[in-house]
């Protein structure tokens, strides 16, 4: 199954997005920062299953309608940054759907996640995350589950990867760095979460229109 992620910085990529897709086949197609009334309904051979509708800037998840059914959604308020409360950017950060393959029925669950911005403590960060993977899971006890997006978590991914691994996940990075507009803030800032899921690899996709480059995530279940 092949995912990408990508954070449209504030919905100016995406126009890109049909040709993104055109060239990689995803399955999934994970993004942050849409102007939701400006999305399509189809993008190539994926489908909307849901966007948030309560965000400035929100988030959206496309899947291939030929290949899976869509058996529930859910989207997740999570603990709010200073920054939140004063801009007001998303009230929702996580969008997780529920899949179902349609040949081998097998079922599973996919996520897009927006992180709090910079301004906040990585605490906090490590709080929503956390909060997101539980909440999520809620959707089918025990079914693999993977969450992309922006982490927002560019230094001491350390603490992180403890965190997750705590919980019962692996944190997985792309062969290279995601965010690239300003020198002193490059790095990893795009990456997955997940348990049922091996995860063979996740390239980092050239740089486009946003300061956020997208993700491909290969996957297959353990």
């Amino acid at each position: 199954m092949k995912v990408i992620s990508y954070n449209l910085r504030k919905h100016r990529a995406a126009g890109e997005l049909a040709a993104l897709v055109d060239e990689h086949d995803p399955d999934i197609l994970c993004l942050q920062e849409c102007d939701v009334p400006g999305l399509p309904d189809r993008i190539g051979g994926l489908v909307l299953a849901d966007a948030t509708q309560g965000n400035r800037l929100g988030l959206a998840l496309f899947y291939r309608e030929s290949t899976y059914r869509l058996q529930g959604i859910r989207t997740l308020g999570l603990k709010k940054s200073l920054h939140d409360r004063i801009a007001k950017p998303a009230h929702e950060r996580v969008l997780g759907a529920r899949l179902r393959d349609i040949d081998d029925g097998g079922e599973f669950i996919v996520a897009s996640f927006h992180a709090a911005p910079l301004t906040a403590l990585n605490s906090l960060r490590r709080h929503q995350i956390r909060a997101a993977l539980a909440e999520l899971a809620t959707l089918g006890e025990g079914l693999p589950q993977l969450m992309v997006g922006d982490y927002n978590y560019p230094v001491f991914k350390e603490n992180l990867g403890q965190a997750v691994r705590d919980q019962g996940y692996a944190l997985s990075l792309s062969d290279d760095h995601t965010y690239t507009r300003y020198r002193v803030f490059r790095g990893h800032y795009d990456f997955a979460t997940s348990s049922g899921f091996e995860i063979e690899r996740i390239t980092t996709l050239p740089q486009r229109s946003s300061d956020h480059r997208p993700i491909l995530v290969t996957v297959r279940p353990d």
